[in-house]
């Protein structure tokens, strides 16, 4: 039995606490702040109740896995999953709405038929066929194996298979998003219907690989859903099933180092209680035989002992950069109409402006932003059937403290999804970057985006194993990336190394 210490209880730590508690070792997480889930809290307030980081669920398939591995009691047992029908509807500047149904190909097509014109489905249609080649191509290598060294192979290849390009006697294929929908899906509500998958990871289609297309796939492959009671649900299913395998969690614990002894990661440090209360201590050292650190790369460089990064020369490179997340909260008066759709995606006129405004040089929050809104039926968020709970959000440059003005203009574009909304807000709660940043310490309130193929690699994340050895990280800021599933897989991917050992290669 190994001691395993587990530096943050976000998502991918808790995953990978789970299933190594399970395989026999003991595992204590150490968490800075007062409580599990790393991004994925809740605000409660008069009665009403909001998810402040995620609030859907893509790939429910990762945590059923994870709670089949550790225990008898299925996920579905633990929490009730909704899937989200319509997945979204679109409202684009020109005006047009569509709904997309959920993970139904043909249902899809019809849709954008009737809302955008014949032939907009099946260009559409054709579209996901790609990029499911896309992920046949890299979902085993990109997902569900640790990255090896030969991760080259993936930087280098691009995997969705273009359709060639004629204009002005030359061929092109796509070799960014934003061309695949210039190229081939030619109508400015399709491209704004796809660059808005990569825009909600915080990618700018303009650069981001084709091989983005394989975000809207999964979406459309494997649906959209809502954990009834909201996402934190899921976070304490996982948190309990944690307690139940005897993983014992410290709260209020800063971890200030890892130790480090005859070459390999030995324990870590804790910071010491100054309060001078009854009872508190000094900083101390807790032995392990492996550490567990879920946590943001310039974190942990601080935390490993030396100058050196732990993920070495020639090693993948960690997303940085990387946008934040601005999400609002409003506490309306009057009941969710019936048939509203849980998410609506609204569109601005400007994409390009809005794009140079995050991804430039000067970065600030743009004049006219994509402002997705989600209006959950359920019950369990309001204080009553006269009341609903709404969440807008909007991707923002990290770091970005926001004006009221600039508050007021996203609500603003809400109302093209709530008509009347702004007359029906009795008080509204804004969770900006910062607000990330101190419950999950990562600088700017950034949010990792998901690991793509191609790109030279710049989307790829660092590999769970480290050049220092007995040290491995786990969670959004590594191997596979950002997002609630590839969180769960990053848990599952350490839990391998730890228990089989450097040839691990994933589950079969």
């Amino acid at each position: 039995m190994a001691r395993i210490a587990v530096i943050g209880a976000g998502m991918g730590a808790m995953a990978a606490a789970a299933r190594l508690a399970v395989a026999g070792h003991r595992v204590v997480v150490y968490e800075r702040t007062e409580t599990y889930g790393g991004a994925v809290r809740r605000l409660i307030r008069d009665g009403f109740s909001f998810d402040t980081g995620p609030g859907l669920l893509p790939l429910p398939a990762v945590y059923r896995d994870l709670f089949v591995k550790t225990g008898k009691e299925p996920l579905e047992s633990l929490v009730e999953l909704v899937q989200v029908d319509p997945s979204a509807r679109h409202v684009f500047a020109d005006g047009t709405e569509l709904s997309l149904p959920n993970a139904s190909r043909a249902g899809a097509v019809s849709a954008l038929d009737a809302a955008l014109g014949g032939g907009a489905g099946e260009r559409w249609g054709d579209f996901l066929v790609r990029a499911r080649e896309a992920w046949d191509r890299t979902r085993r290598p990109l997902l569900e194996e640790p990255l090896w060294p030969n991760w080259a192979d993936l930087a280098e290849r691009e995997p969705y298979p273009s359709v060639p390009h004629r204009r002005l006697l030359r061929t092109r294929q796509a070799s960014t998003l934003a061309e695949v929908g210039a190229f081939e899906l030619r109508d400015e509500r399709l491209r704004a219907l796809l660059e808005s998958h990569a825009l909600a990871y915080g990618l700018d289609p303009r650069t981001a690989p084709a091989s983005a297309a394989v975000l809207p796939y999964m979406e459309h492959a494997f649906g959209t859903w809502y954990v009834r009671g909201g996402i934190r649900e899921l976070a304490r299913a996982v948190y309990e099933r944690c307690v139940a395998r005897r993983v014992e969690f410290v709260f209020g614990a800063e971890v200030t180092g890892i130790v480090e002894k005859d070459g390999r990661a030995a324990g870590v440090e804790l910071a010491g209680d100054t309060s001078g209360a009854p009872g508190s201590r000094g900083g101390s050292v807790v032995e392990a035989d492996h550490v567990v650190a879920g946590v943001a790369p310039a974190v942990l460089d601080r935390l490993v002992p030396g100058t050196v990064s732990v993920r070495g020369a020639g090693e993948v490179p960690a997303q940085r950069g990387m946008p934040a997340r601005l999400t609002v909260l409003l506490a309306l008066r009057d009941g969710r109409p019936e048939g509203t759709a849980h998410r609506t995606v609204v569109h601005p006129a400007d994409r390009e402006g809005e794009l140079d405004r995050l991804f430039g040089a000067e970065a600030g929050l743009p004049a006219a932003s994509t402002v997705t809104v989600l209006r959950p039926d359920d019950p369990a968020l309001v204080p009553d059937a006269e009341h609903e709970a709404v969440t807008l959000s909007v991707t923002v440059p990290a770091g970005l403290s926001p004006a009221a003005s600039d508050v007021d203009r996203i609500v603003e574009t809400a109302e093209r999804a709530i008509p009347g909304l702004r007359d029906r807000v009795l008080w509204r709660e804004v969770r900006a970057p910062g607000d990330i940043t101190e419950e999950t310490g990562v600088p700017g309130g950034a949010v990792p985006a998901p690991a793509l193929a191609a790109a030279g690699g710049r989307l790829l994340q660092p590999s769970n194993s480290t050049r220092l050895p007995g040290l491995f990280t786990v969670g959004g800021w590594s191997h596979p990336g950002g997002g609630l599933p590839h969180a769960g897989m990053s848990g599952a991917l350490v839990a391998g190394l730890i228990v089989e050992g450097p040839d691990f290669r994933g589950s079969q």
